[in-house]
């Protein structure tokens, strides 16, 4: 099976990366021509297309700047990226062997770099796939990456033997992806935590519990997706009456 993920916005440029190993992104023309066309953004104009404070604003055209396909002074993407899903998969403390696993069969979709493998380099950067920057290959990154990534994730596919596409990425990322090209049948895990008497999904759980299924497949090796079942961490368990062969269902009840 290959799992995909979402990067994301906060990172992490100080805490020094568990191992060397690395590899360069896939798509680095790509992004260049991307990189192009936002340093035609002044700070005002970019705040406003990404919402962006003032401050963020002139960060990311700074940025955008000194950003080069040269990836040496780069660091890589799992030791980068910082939000809650990030939190969950916790890369620093994997094992060689699971870091090898994570680097085989976990995609990272991203608006400026298409797709990463997580020891891929990158530079300091921001460009959520949803943000509708025109390019001459339409009014949005989606238009911009068009098929480019779901050939890639078939090529993935193909060299790993994987048989499944475990989506662990957020709705905004996954439509970069077009399900019905791929070579592989897709299986979406919900996470869902009881509040206030019901099941619903609470994105800081459910982003954080993303990581933590990836983390529970690198630590155990799994290459059968449906040994995800198994999942149990932080108390999450499957739910077979509410799920479906396309979307499992994971809650958990936490104690009062």
């Amino acid at each position: 099976m290959l799992i995909v993920l979402s990067p994301a916005k906060s990172l992490d440029l100080e805490t020094p990366p568990t191992t060397k190993l690395h590899t360069e992104p896939s798509f680095l023309d790509h992004s260049e021509q991307l990189i192009h066309r936002l340093r035609e953004f002044s700070p005002a104009e970019l705040g406003e297309l990404m919402d962006l404070s003032d401050n963020l604003s002139a960060l990311n055209v700074a940025r955008y700047a000194s950003w080069t396909k040269d990836t040496r002074e780069g660091r890589q993407a799992v030791m980068t990226f910082n939000g809650d899903v990030y939190d969950g998969l916790d890369a620093r403390s994997l094992q060689p062997k699971q870091l090898a696993y994570a680097q085989a069969r976990i995609r990272i979709l991203s608006g400026l770099y298409g797709m990463l493998r997580p020891l891929d380099l990158i530079h300091p950067h921001r460009l959520e796939m949803g943000t509708r920057l025109s390019t001459p290959r339409g009014k949005n990154l989606y238009d911009f990456w068009g098929e480019t990534i779901t050939q890639a994730l078939n090529r993935q596919a193909t060299e790993q033997g994987a048989e499944t596409l475990v989506n662990l990425a957020s709705e905004e990322y996954f439509k970069s992806v077009k399900p019905k090209l791929l070579d592989v049948p897709v299986v979406t895990p919900l996470f869902e935590d009881w509040k206030n008497g019901k099941y619903k999904i609470i994105s800081f759980y459910a982003k954080r519990a993303r990581g933590l299924m990836a983390r529970y497949a690198a630590v155990k090796g799994i290459t059968d997706p449906q040994k995800l079942k198994k999942f149990d961490l932080d108390g999450y368990s499957y739910v077979p009456d509410a799920s479906n062969d396309k979307t499992w269902l994971f809650r958990r009840k936490l104690e009062a």
